[in-house]
């Protein structure tokens, strides 16, 4: 595999990395304060603006219609510059390319990809997480719209989102994966209400539960037809579980970069355990992140991986974890008011075994969907 830029490549690298030396916006480590989320979304429009987001997405719909090479090139030039990485979009944009209808696919895509439209993700409930086909918020036609009560949670960025896509049960009459539908739901109407959750490392503003009473969305909101919401959730969480889409590895990588700076400033002050826990990481990350370039060449082979998406979880959540224990040994847990950003990134890497699908469901997947094991 040749990992070496074409001249246009080259060109398209150089001319990001002079953007960055003057347009980083120098957020806080993501995940780690809410400094970091309250600027994202001024940070997307700034990438798509100077022609940095979305690269891969067909112009039709907003993107910038260029090869998935050059997703993977942004990436690395965030990483090298400390910078943010891109916003973790790509899974709520396939499911709608994947479900919706052609006027569908015009109305919202557009404003997904350039950042204009805030949107969030209503799968998980308080009693359907794992089990996602066991969600109970339902939807009911009403005239010409579907009102909508039930309740979501670990919804990220909800408090600032206009947009939510929804999964509610349409048909309580056939089995439980059949009647479920999707929607797009305006946020910003009688009937909702967003509760921020406060994570263990202080966090407010990522994650939100979301209560809807007899909230109404327009029948024309359904992406797909009634009953199809489950295609749609499946699209979207094996998307959502693929580090290359959401550019974690740019986000990985950046923590480890940090964290080498401050051992080779002082080297005098790290024991030998220390060094070894950040090599550790440091080997994790490149790994993951050639896996990801693996991942890249069979797409533009034209291969699909479907259930292998449950592999790349796992790599991923294994990879974050590494990362987290690195950035505790390294950065240590702060007192008396200093810098705790170290801390806050191990408490969240602990999560990554349970958001997006449990680890352990996970294995499961890999072992009856990959492997052809039987089940219990």
């Amino acid at each position: 595999m040749d990992f070496g830029d074409s001249p246009g490549e080259l060109e398209f690298r150089l001319r990001l990395r002079e953007w960055l030396l003057t347009n980083n916006p120098e957020l806080p480590a993501s995940s780690t304060d809410d400094g970091y989320w309250a600027g994202t979304a001024a940070w997307h429009r700034s990438l798509y603006d100077a022609g940095f987001f979305g690269m891969s997405w067909s112009t039709t719909i907003g993107g910038q219609g260029l090869s998935p090479v050059y997703e993977v090139i942004v990436d690395e030039e965030l990483a090298t510059a400390g910078a943010p990485p891109r916003p973790s979009l790509g899974y709520l944009v396939q499911g709608i390319l994947e479900h919706g209808s052609d006027e569908i696919k015009q109305r919202f895509l557009p404003g997904i990809i350039n950042g204009r439209d805030r949107w969030c993700q209503g799968f998980s409930e308080p009693d359907a997480g794992s089990d996602l086909a066991s969600l109970r918020t339902r939807a009911e036609r009403s005239g010409d719209d579907y009102v909508i009560t039930g309740h979501k949670v670990w919804t990220s960025y909800s408090d600032e989102a206009e947009w939510c896509l929804v999964l509610a049960r349409t048909d309580r009459e056939v089995a439980k994966h059949r009647g479920i539908s999707a929607f797009a739901v305006p946020m910003r109407q009688p009937g909702i209400e967003q509760r921020p959750l406060r994570m263990i490392n202080g966090v407010t503003k990522e994650f939100g539960e979301v209560l809807f009473d007899r909230a109404r969305v327009p029948v024309g909101n359904m992406i797909g037809q009634p009953g199809e919401g489950w295609p749609l959730a499946m699209t979207v969480v094996s998307h959502e579980r693929e580090p290359g889409e959401l550019g974690y590895v740019a986000r990985y990588s950046k923590v480890v970069n940090d964290l080498t700076r401050q051992v080779r400033s002082h080297p005098e002050r790290f024991r030998s355990e220390q060094i070894r826990d950040l090599g550790w990481a440091m080997v994790e990350v490149e790994m993951l992140r050639l896996h990801v370039m693996r991942r890249l060449s069979d797409r533009l082979n034209g291969i699909s991986h479907g259930p292998h998406g449950s592999v790349d979880k796992l790599l991923m959540t294994w990879v974050e974890q590494e990362v987290g224990h690195a950035a505790l040994s390294i950065g240590g847990i702060a007192h008396n008011g200093s810098d705790d950003t170290s801390l806050n990134t191990y408490l969240y890497s602990r999560a990554q075994s349970v958001m997006g699908g449990t680890s352990q469901i996970q294995r499961n997947l890999v072992a009856r969907r990959i492997l052809g094991l039987p089940g219990s």
